[in-house]
């Protein structure tokens, strides 16, 4: 994976940074494994706007992801890596021996024609899901579960990891992508390997008109609105705002909003950095 910054033919180019694609071996993705992606524009059912800056962009179909891997001890043979435009992440469609195609999270360094396995009998290689139980510890990790049989929810962006620490009675000890350290369940699964594309946090939009194809429209400063419209507006001239606060009045930019009493707060071992 690499990127390439293109020539300042136009305005818009000069500061492009684009991903070269050179892992990518397809663009025409699996029929079967496709759905339908309804734009709701920001409204709700009443038409409403409920979620401002959203609209436009273009049309989506989903790719339909295989997040669980629960075909356990069936070997499947990785036939393509694909760009998905809902993700930052590649994805791989697997061609299992009896015959299902699911798409995966794509890992760095999956390559076509490779055999990957899950179940708690696969080797400890890249793409192989298995339990944290059967992991060697220090193993670099991405697509875990964080309940069992809940499915991928951890580590699945692009070229985020964590890694396996330790494990001590049911519990394994996981270094997440954010720095905190938590405790997770060992019947829970994981992917080998760091998920792809680490190269997405170098590319560069290079104007404005490539986040409307992704359907953002255009934010509004706070500092810019009036009084009524947000806490930071209004004041004479170009004042800064005072205190960083959200629409409803909350304290931002470093206030901790997470409850004091959150019953998941047993599992975290050691917070993430400020």
């Amino acid at each position: 994976m690499s990127v390439r910054k293109l020539k300042p033919i136009t305005p818009g180019q000069r500061f492009r940074v684009v991903n070269s694609f050179d892992t990518i071996t397809t663009d025409k993705p699996e029929r079967s494994l496709i759905a339908p992606k309804k734009s709701s524009g920001g409204r709700n059912s009443q038409g409403k706007m409920t979620m401002r800056y959203t609209g436009g962009g273009h049309k989506q179909k989903y790719r339909i992801i295989d997040f669980k891997r629960n075909k356990v001890g069936v070997p499947a043979v990785v036939k393509t890596i694909e760009y998905d435009p809902n993700r930052s992440a590649f994805i791989s469609l697997l061609a299992y021996a009896d015959g299902a195609k699911t798409y995966i999270i794509a890992q760095n360094g999956l390559k076509v024609g490779q055999t990957v396995v899950s179940g708690e009998n696969a080797a400890p290689e890249i793409g192989n899901a298995m339990p944290l139980s059967k992991i060697p510890l220090g193993t670099v990790i991405s697509c875990i579960e964080l309940r069992p049989g809940q499915g991928a929810i951890i580590a699945r962006s692009a070229g985020t990891f964590a890694q396996l620490m330790a494990r001590d009675g049911k519990y394994a000890t996981i270094k997440m992508p954010s720095g905190e350290t938590r405790l997770i369940l060992l019947t829970c699964m994981a992917t080998i390997g760091a998920v792809s594309n680490s190269d997405h946090q170098l590319v560069v939009s290079g104007k404005a008109g490539r986040s409307r194809w992704l359907g953002r429209r255009p934010r509004t400063r706070p500092v810019a609105m009036n009084p009524v419209d947000h806490p930071m507006g209004g004041g004479e001239g170009r004042s800064s705002g005072g205190h960083p606060r959200s629409r409803k009045g909350l304290p931002a930019k470093g206030y901790r909003t997470r409850a004091k009493a959150n019953p998941s707060n047993k599992y975290i071992v050691e917070r993430r950095k400020k």
